[in-house]
């Protein structure tokens, strides 16, 4: 196992393989956003673990942080949470803020087993074992582990009281040993040097002296430790076996759970800054959980919206699906139809035979419930007896379908391609329903206003004067039953492309930023590569290219070209030319480029004296 994690950690193929093999057993693809990814195994199971990749713009280390490996402590799970949207100038996160799905929906440290003593020895196959697989695998992908936790009382070197000794766990990051030389690389890992100095960092800003965070070695490896369960855990692992510094950050449970979540985030972002990762610093959000409605899918055929709270009349053996929860948050949402099923039902067909109450979670926190309910007679379109409105649209944005609620304001950016998809109503048998997108003609030869199924160009299909205060800045989508009474909108933002700045490799070493004020100067010698660009428009979707006054040739990012293949495109006069980056004909930016030993013969050159060329 030694081995193997050295090669994880030193062979580039090694790691791509060991993530392609894994998605392919998983059978579940990465999904990409921008620099980031989020890859999904065991989907709608119970236990559904959620990977989230954040990738810098330049290379650096790369911190695991893992959250709710034991489900009853929320500041760690909520804590990892806010990392997993986060965008990184240098190095990478890979943020795992449920680990243990199962046990947070329950609120209970464990289902079968503690998660966080399957890492060594044998022990039996479950859910918790496929879990911590891929935690394994991650790890063995990592230069630094956080494992975050909800500890016990205070940790005290020192018999305090009850609740503060050194049996104690909360305030503490937690090591398995002061240094350890890693027998495959020699390299000395100063875990209690790494741990003070992230201490030091976490105290200068807590106010209560209580509440300071205190230096925990449990020795494990030693023979009278106190704690040789852990030699079983994530940490442990990840130190012994791959080589790499470990830490258990434990915050106190007998603290107010926002307390705790912004003392995870010290630790946190102080292992950022010991690691040389840049990030945009998450804030703390804590707003109550609230649902607004579930999407239910009623024999594959209808799509029923039922709000918070409200009854679902269906036949007896009618087949139930919950396919969507709207809330405030995205994250940690779960539907248990209770007599059915198991802890977690969202995405699972039911065929119903008694009537149910749905609970829904958010974590272990209930925020809403809905019925549902056996009709004497057909139930008129599956839905409840409410004034007929929109209760969400269905959108593709750039090809990816989202999902927005009534009156919501959606920022997109000119150039995208948008299509309506429908709008779900309330009830859903409504007749004669259009869905009018004001400043766009779908059929331009029989112009009935209804705009479903359509792909707009938002660069080129829109009509200015039709926007809202026609400023070609926000436009309506106007929902309207057969009556000609408005029952929903929806509004699109558009916000002009932008261009903040490139990165590039200089003859494949030398990393340059580059904004648009900036110019990049060569020799005929020497290559550049795009590494990547810092825009609100997806790499794919920008045309760039090297254009000179003799002509332009495309580049996309990861293609190298040289100042030689650049010379032949130069103005004689200025020897410049510059990367031109456009979106569907608007123009973004233009990097000046020029090649300093480029010398164009004068015009003329060539020609004998008294030639043609030579007249006056």
């Amino acid at each position: 196992m030694t081995t193997a994690c050295f090669l994880f950690r030193h062979k580039a193929r090694a790691i791509l393989f060991c993530v392609v093999s894994l998605l392919a057993t998983a059978g579940i693809p990465a999904v990409c956003h921008g620099g980031n990814a989020m890859e999904t195994f065991f989907r709608n199971t119970d236990y559904e673990l959620n990977v989230y990749r954040i990738n810098g713009k330049l290379p650096g280390k790369t911190l695991l942080i893992i959250g709710g490996i034991q489900g009853d402590e929320p500041g760690g799970f909520l804590s990892a949470d806010l990392y997993a949207d986060m965008e990184l100038i240098r190095g990478n996160l890979i943020v795992v803020p449920r680990a243990n799905f199962y046990s947070i929906i329950l609120n209970t440290r464990q289902v079968n087993e503690d998660m966080n003593r399957k890492f060594s020895g044998s022990s039996p196959e479950n859910y918790e074992a496929q879990v911590v697989s891929i935690l394994k695998r991650l790890i063995a992908e990592s230069s630094c582990l956080l494992n975050l936790h909800d500890g016990s009382g205070f940790y005290r070197d020192t018999w305090e009281s009850e609740m503060r000794n050194p049996s104690r766990y909360g305030q503490s990051i937690i090591v398995d040993c002061e240094e350890h030389r890693d027998p495959n690389t020699g390299n000395i890992i100063a875990l209690g040097k790494m741990a003070r100095s992230a201490i030091s960092k976490i105290n200068e800003e807590i106010a209560n002296p209580d509440h300071l965070f205190h230096f925990n070695n449990h020795r494990t490896q030693s023979p009278d430790s106190s704690h040789p369960e852990q030699r079983k855990s994530a940490t442990y692992f990840a130190l012994y076996e791959c080589g790499i510094p470990a830490f258990g950050i434990e915050t106190s449970k007998s603290l107010p759970l926002e307390t705790r979540i912004y003392h995870h985030k010290l630790a946190v972002n102080s292992f950022m800054e010991m690691l040389g990762i840049t990030p945009e610093i998450p804030g703390i959000s804590l707003n109550p959980p609230q649902i607004k409605y579930a999407v239910v899918k009623i024999n594959e055929g209808h799509s029923v919206v039922v709000a918070n709270g409200e009854t679902l009349y269906i036949r007896p053996n009618d087949t139930i699906k919950i396919i969507h929860i709207e809330g405030n948050y995205t994250r940690g949402l779960s539907a248990d139809i209770e007599g059915y099923g198991s802890v977690n039902d969202a995405n699972k067909p039911f065929s119903m035979k008694t009537p149910a109450r749905v609970s829904i979670k958010k974590d272990h926190f209930l925020c809403g419930t809905f019925n549902i309910a056996f009709s004497t007679r057909t139930p008129s379109g599956y839905s409840v007896d409410v004034s007929p409105t929109v209760v969400f649209f269905t959108v593709k944005i750039n090809g990816k379908e989202r999902y927005y609620p009534n009156g919501t304001h959606v920022d997109i950016v000119r150039g995208d391609h948008i299509e309506l998809v429908d709008a779900v109503t309330n009830p859903s048998s409504l007749a004669g329903v259009i869905c009018n997108f004001k400043g766009f003609v779908g059929n331009k030869h029989d112009n009935t206003g209804e705009d479903r199924g359509y792909v707009i160009n938002t660069a080129t299909d829109l009509w200015e004067r039709y926007s809202l205060y026609r400023k070609g800045r926000v436009y309506q989508v106007v929902v309207s039953e057969q009556s000609n009474n408005v029952i929903g909108h929806l509004f699109f933002d558009i916000h002009p492309p932008l261009f903040e700045y490139m990165v590039l490799y200089l003859n494949g070493t030398d990393k340059r930023w580059v904004s648009g004020n900036e110019s990049i100067r060569l020799k005929l010698s020497d290559s550049i590569q795009i590494v990547d660009i810092k825009s609100n428009v997806a790499a794919g979707e920008l045309d760039m290219r090297i254009t000179g006054r003799n002509g332009s040739v495309p580049i996309r990012v990861g293609q190298s070209i040289t100042g030689a293949e650049i010379a032949p495109l130069l103005e004689e006069q200025s020897g410049g030319c510059g990367i031109q980056i456009v979106r569907d004909k608007i123009f973004l930016a233009l990097l000046p480029v020029s090649v300093v030993d480029y010398r164009p013969k004068p015009a003329g050159a060539g020609h004998k004296k008294g030639d043609q060329g030579e007249q006056r």
